[in-house]
């Protein structure tokens, strides 16, 4: 229920690993055998650096996608697995982290008790929702699902406001929708209306398992269909959610009323536990409106109907094998081409990290990074951020003015790495062994509680968004704040026995991109102490977005699959990202090497090896379902567009590798796009 709305984040869309992890060997240099030695660097560079790779990394069966990332995430879950095996073991020895995670993963892994309770578990849920007598009833219902985590009709936060980010105010946002993004609804090329007809047979093969009849069930499917669809018309495009200003409509409660006023809202945040509030942020205000549309249209049973659809759906994961298949056939295949499920181990310690991410993370921090892992990478951030203050400094199309408030939220980002400082108290958790889906709604109900709670308390700048095993970083604008997790600092990504350049090159870069991202497209609004505001003179803004449409150009002519090309507009921020974040990578490494010169190194300079390590950081096969999926929904490129996307607008590049001023990963110096 509870999803953030702004954070910047550097990964892919990790599906997680099939079985058979194996460690990382420790390499000093370059990985020699992921090249393709055939390609010309300055041709296809990603072929070059990841030809070798990709070719002996085929997509396992119960993967959408499998790339670098995947190959950490399956060592990382292996390691969790471990952890949890042991902790899984009762015994009057274990702590009370280790009986909830050992407890809540023992459960999750013993199917022959799930199978036997079929639909049980939601017999409370579904009579809940099969009693409401009127629309009066509904406030009361859907607190009760957002509280056990279904997703339904809205979504619900608590996060700091907008424009005076030492408070933390409610707010309201779009949701409810089965399909990934509103397009899918309302686009009427041929994929997207053979999509929309293979959720509707999904949502009737699943109504048929929760007890529903055949024809009843089609027909059921289609007003969910309907319903769905118009929430979809009223909800804001990925382009448009990426514009803070678009997201920002402070009103108080009885404002948010006078929206729709057949849906009691103090009724239902009463229901759902939230401290006394005055005002909130209500994200996307055409959206409330149509609350109030479908409030006056619908016939009850549709809205029965509707909450039963989204309860079944997003709970199916936890229930005996029928719903599970029936949901991994059209979320898993259909939609992103897996083959076959995840082995339940791997989902079950996927699910444990999921839920109660700080407990797990204690323990696979020790096991994996320690105090020495966190202290080296402060030392490579604090190199990072010279770099990028000096490219602040010496950056020719920016007046002194602005320049003077970039350098100030450059010296006001904090710096977090691996692990909080303070881990979080589940010890208010009741993990029951045997109770899977009670485990699942009961930690849901936890965080739930735990975020609201924050409504009109001091914001907590200490308080981490990513597990520690989290293979992936971001950047929190509103709190000024860059975040790496233990589970990125790890081979390939950051080696303690590898060269410089090679660590520069990947997690270097990294950290320059998340600390980009505070002057991408979206990042450049928010002022050094997180609040919302235009700190660019005129004259700086529209050279930005001059630059940046560059950028949108350069990306939206890149093909995703068959007819499907990039959004330009929806990347912008992370392409704007990569670019600084490879940048002053190198002005960093550079910066090393005047004070110790580095030497060639498995036939390859420094530059070369940098440019080398970012490359293989995202060799990466995908799946044309997914790939269809990530262009329509995800701010990220895919890894070859991230890779020869970078090297075209970076003449440092050419230069290293002796391109040819014709060759086609060289672009004339009027051509690069540049911002930072």
């Amino acid at each position: 229920m509870l999803r953030r709305v702004l954070s910047c984040g550097v990964g892919l869309v990790l599906l997680m690993p099939p079985a058979g992890s194996s460690a990382q060997p420790a390499r000093r240099g370059v990985d020699l055998g992921a090249l393709d030695r055939a390609a010309d660097p300055c041709t296809d560079f990603y072929q070059f650096a990841c030809g070798g790779w990709l070719a002996r990394n085929p997509i396992p069966g119960d993967q959408s996608m499998w790339g670098r990332f995947n190959e950490l995430d399956d060592r990382n879950n292996a390691i969790l697995q471990g952890i949890l095996t042991k902790a899984a073991t009762p015994s009057a020895a274990r702590t009370p982290i280790e009986q909830k995670i050992g407890d809540f993963y023992a459960t999750c892994m013993d199917e022959p008790a799930i199978e036997k309770l079929g639909l049980s578990p939601l017999d409370t849920d579904l009579a809940r929702i099969d009693a409401m007598k009127s629309l009066r009833d509904l406030p009361g219902v859907i607190a009760a699902l957002h509280r056990a985590g279904v997703p339904a009709l809205f979504d619900v936060q608590a996060e700091q406001d907008f424009k005076d980010t030492t408070r933390v105010i409610a707010m309201i946002d779009q949701g409810g929708l089965g399909l990934p993004d509103r397009d899918y609804y309302v686009n009427d090329d041929t994929k997207s209306i053979e999509l929309r007809d293979s959720y509707q047979k999904h949502v009737a093969a699943m109504l048929r398992l929760a007890g529903g009849r055949e024809r009843a069930s089609a027909q059921d499917s289609g007003a969910i269909a309907k319903f769905e669809t118009a929430l979809a018309q009223a909800s804001l495009d990925v382009v448009t959610r990426r514009d803070p200003n678009a997201l920002y409509h402070k009103m108080t409660v009885d404002e948010l009323q006078a929206l729709s006023p057949s849906f009691d809202w103090k009724a239902y945040f009463a229901a759902l536990g939230t401290p006394p509030f005055g005002d909130l942020n209500v994200i996307a205000p055409d959206f409330v409106k149509q609350i109030e549309m479908l409030a006056k249209n619908t016939p009850l049973a549709t809205w029965k109907t509707y909450l039963r659809w989204h309860t079944v759906r997003s709970q199916a994961a936890y229930l005996s094998s029928p719903f599970v298949k029936e949901r991994f056939a059209f979320y898993g295949t259909t939609l992103t081409g897996a083959r076959e499920q995840r082995p339940r181990e791997k989902r079950c310690a996927s699910l444990v990290d999921d839920q109660l991410g700080e407990a797990l993370g204690q323990k696979y921090v020790e096991e994996t990074f320690g105090t020495e892992g966190k202290q080296r990478m402060l030392t490579m951030v604090e190199g990072l951020v010279r770099a990028l203050d000096r490219d602040i400094r010496e950056l020719p199309w920016m007046s002194e003015a602005t320049r003077t408030q970039a350098l100030a939220k450059l010296a006001a980002i904090r710096n977090k790495i691996g692990y909080p400082d303070t881990w979080r108290d589940y010890s208010a958790l009741s993990i029951v062994r045997g109770d899977h889906l009670g485990n699942v709604q009961r930690s849901q109900a936890f965080e739930t509680r735990r975020q609201l709670a924050k409504i009109g308390q001091p914001v907590d700048r200490l308080e981490w968004e990513m597990s520690p095993p989290t293979v992936n970083a971001y950047y929190h604008p509103l709190k000024n704040d860059i975040n790496f997790p233990a589970g990125i600092l790890q081979p390939p990504f950051f080696t303690r026995e590898a060269d410089e350049a090679i660590n520069y090159g990947a997690i270097g870069a990294v950290i320059g991109h998340e600390l980009t991202h505070g002057f991408d497209d979206q990042g450049r609004q928010f002022a050094a102490d997180g609040t919302l505001k235009d700190w660019w003179t005129p004259d700086d803004g529209k050279e930005f977005e001059r630059r940046a449409e560059c950028f949108v150009q350069q990306y939206g002519d890149y093909a995703a699959v068959d007819e499907l090309k990039l959004n330009g507009k929806l990347t912008l921020g992370e392409n704007v990202a990569d670019a600084g974040g490879l940048r002053i990578a190198l002005m960093a490494l550079q910066d090393l090497m005047r004070q110790m010169p580095g030497a060639t190194l498995d036939g390859f300079t420094p530059e070369q090896r940098l440019f080398i390590g970012w490359g293989q950081m995202w060799c990466t096969n995908t799946r044309p379902e997914l790939m269809r999926v990530l262009a329509q929904t995800d701010p990220h490129s895919p890894g070859k567009y991230r890779v020869n996307g970078v090297m075209v607008n970076t003449p440092e590049f050419a230069r290293a590798f002796a391109c040819q001023p014709t060759a086609p990963m060289v672009k004339a110096a009027d051509k690069v796009c540049r911002v930072w």
